[in-house]
């Protein structure tokens, strides 16, 4: 791959890639204020200037043109390059790295810690160039699904710098498992001892084991044939070692497979992620496979194909059977994508309750028809049983959540996209959305999105209390011949949030809390919130910062639409829903989404920071000035 690596570097594409870095890593530099200079204005483009210092002491000027936007203050750079300005010398900043050290001096953080950061940002970079260029050699794909939309969108993060990062996968990784490749691969099962394993399934299934049979179908008479012949194989190895009768080993051998058969049943089932089976699994939990705790069954099974989010990859054999989620011992953006135990645990729980909580309000059900795909078992090593040095080797690593396939749920006459395909253009610059907006109008479709994307998440917000983390991967959109029909919502394990001080007449599931090593790995991902205004800002943050955010972007770039217009329309949708349930004015309250600021992760300082604080800060909310006058 170090060809490879060469030929990225002199390409089109990386010049291509590196302005996109630039442009996003400044911007969110300047919106966290981790950079507190220059103060973008707003209204109109206008040029500013970074000033940095060289290694021998020059001063140095990176200039660039912004304006700060109606959509929560965010920073947009322009599509013009990045200038470096010297003493002598005027032209393209064509570094990234240099970049940073030049301007270390202002970016509060380490070096240890401003060196990770810029080896991620150096990683998305070949990696994205490499599927950029992958790309511009494909021919223009031609996709009619929504499993093939989730790997046809290459674009990843629109705010992120380190959009792309994916550290631990080499370039070699990236093409046999990045969702962009389109690669398709059969899963590593392995057998653990019922003992080693914490199981969650969904009240709509029996067993977990009933489940595996369903999924495996065939092939699990062939994995407990390989794990009967593995028991017996260490079980006669130790009676072997034992007895020094020869003529009672036919015997013994007879006796141990006879054992070996019965004891089948005290292992369950587990997949694992091919990657993570060959980098992470083999060599962390060799004394496992050593003991017999684990068995290696083979890659078999059904072909999966990954999505967006890489570690959830959906079934290309049969594509009724569910999404099956694996850990990767990989981080890309902010976060390790690995899985923890509580939250596989908590999976099937959660999602029996926002099942039944849609299931029984008919607002949300027939009215809406929003889709709710449930995840319905889990599998996880019971890790936490391990001394701690081995436990930390292993958290996370190894178990499974599946969710339910978006297919069962579709109707005649239904499409369905990954939110973010929105924003998509195809290869010739031509927006994916084009055609509906000139069959319906750019004003009437914009507004049955906000209708359909809006209504349902602040419903549940307002009526049952509950904020889901809706951005753009977690969000389906569901057309009938280009026109918004409904949406469809995903991944609740740790994706939602809700106060348990407010009462629900359903009760709350009976959750387990992470253990106190969780911290150090994620410490924003609980489900439980004692604040309101928090579960609150943690729905617009999703749905609306990001989300909406660059929906918005997108439709004044290419079809004229303001950002004012688009607030003002998505106010309106609000109102609406308001004056249709008035009984609701004191959830109206104690959910503000009209509040003058709302509280936002800072995504680009959670990768400098340093420290045990949670990196969040206050924006303006665009909706803020549509906040409607109450009448005493």
């Amino acid at each position: 791959m170090n060809g490879l690596t060469a030929a990225l570097v002199r390409s089109e594409e990386w010049i291509m890639v590196r302005r996109r870095i630039f442009r996003q890593l400044v911007e969110s530099f300047l919106y966290e204020k981790i950079l507190s200079e220059p103060v973008i204005g707003p209204h109109a483009e206008a040029e500013y200037t970074l000033r940095g210092e060289t290694e021998t002491g020059e001063k140095v000027a990176y200039t660039f043109w912004a304006v700060r936007k109606e959509s929560f203050d965010r920073i947009r750079l322009s599509d013009k390059p990045i200038m470096r300005i010297t003493s002598i010398d005027r032209a393209e900043a064509d570094s990234i790295p240099r970049f940073l050290l030049e301007m270390a001096a202002h970016i509060p953080t380490s070096e240890a810690q401003l060196a990770q950061f810029m080896d991620e940002l150096q990683q998305t970079h070949l990696k994205d160039t490499l599927s950029v260029r992958w790309r511009a050699g494909q021919p223009e794909p031609q996709v009619s699904d929504y499993d093939e939309w989730e790997s046809a969108l290459i674009e990843g993060h629109p705010y992120h710098p380190c959009y792309k990062s994916r550290v631990g996968f080499t370039l070699s990784d990236n093409e046999a498992y990045g969702p962009e490749f389109g690669p398709e691969f059969k899963l590593v099962w392995i057998a653990m001892k019922q003992d080693a394993a914490q199981i969650s399934v969904s009240s709509s299934l029996d067993t977990y084991a009933e489940f595996i049979h369903n999924e495996l179908g065939q092939e699990l008479q062939a994995f407990k044939l390989i794990l009967q012949e593995a028991i017996s194989s260490a079980d006669l190895k130790l009676s072997s070692n034992a007895n020094d009768n020869a003529d009672a080993d036919a015997d013994v051998e007879e006796k141990v497979s006879t054992d070996g058969a019965a004891r089948v049943d005290e292992y369950v089932f587990v997949p694992v992620h091919p990657w993570q089976w060959e980098r992470i699994i083999s060599v962390a939990c060799a004394e496992q496979l050593r003991t017999g705790e684990f068995i290696y069954l083979g890659q078999a099974g059904d072909t999966y194909r990954p999505q967006q989010s890489i570690r959830t990859l959906t079934n290309v054999s049969h594509r009724d059977k569910p999404y099956v989620k694996l850990p990767l011992n990989m981080v890309n953006t902010s976060s390790g994508r690995i899985l923890a135990q509580h939250t596989i645990m908590n999976a099937a729980r959660i999602s029996d309750w926002l099942g039944r909580v849609v299931a029984e309000d008919t607002f949300l059900q027939d009215e809406l028809g929003l889709i709710v795909l449930k995840e319905i078992a889990g599998v996880s090593y019971h890790h936490q049983e391990l001394p701690n040095l081995l436990e930390h080797k292993i958290y996370g690593s190894l178990g499974a959540i599946w969710r339910e396939s978006l297919h069962t749920s579709l109707i005649a006459g239904e499409e369905a996209l990954p939110f973010n395909a929105l924003c998509h253009l195809d290869q010739q610059g031509i927006p994916v959305i084009k055609p509906w907006i000139n069959q319906y109008g750019l004003d009437r479709w914009a507004r049955q999105l906000l209708n359909v994307a809006v209504v349902p998440l602040i419903h549940l917000l307002y009526v049952h209390g509950a904020a889901l983390e809706s951005h753009a991967q977690n969000m389906i959109i569901v057309l009938k011949q280009g026109w918004p029909s409904r949406i469809a919502l995903k991944d609740f394990h740790d994706g939602i949030r809700y106060c348990p001080s407010i009462p629900h007449p359903i009760a709350y599931p009976d959750i387990e809390y992470p253990p106190a090593n969780h911290q150090r790995v994620n410490r924003n991902s609980f489900v439980e919130k004692e604040d309101p205004s928090e579960v609150k800002d943690f729905m617009l943050d999703a749905l609306f910062f990001i989300n909406l955010t660059e929906v918005a972007f997108f439709l004044e770039k290419h079809f004229g639409l303001s950002e004012k217009q688009w607030w003002r329309m998505a106010a309106e949708v609000i109102f609406n829903y308001q004056e249709r349930f008035p009984e609701l004015q004191a959830r109206f309250e104690q959910f503000d989404v009209f509040a003058s600021e709302i509280e936002v992760e800072q995504l680009t300082r959670r990768r400098i920071h340093e420290g045990s604080g949670d990196c969040v800060h206050r924006v303006n909310n665009p909706l803020h000035v549509y906040r409607p006058v109450r009448q005493n």
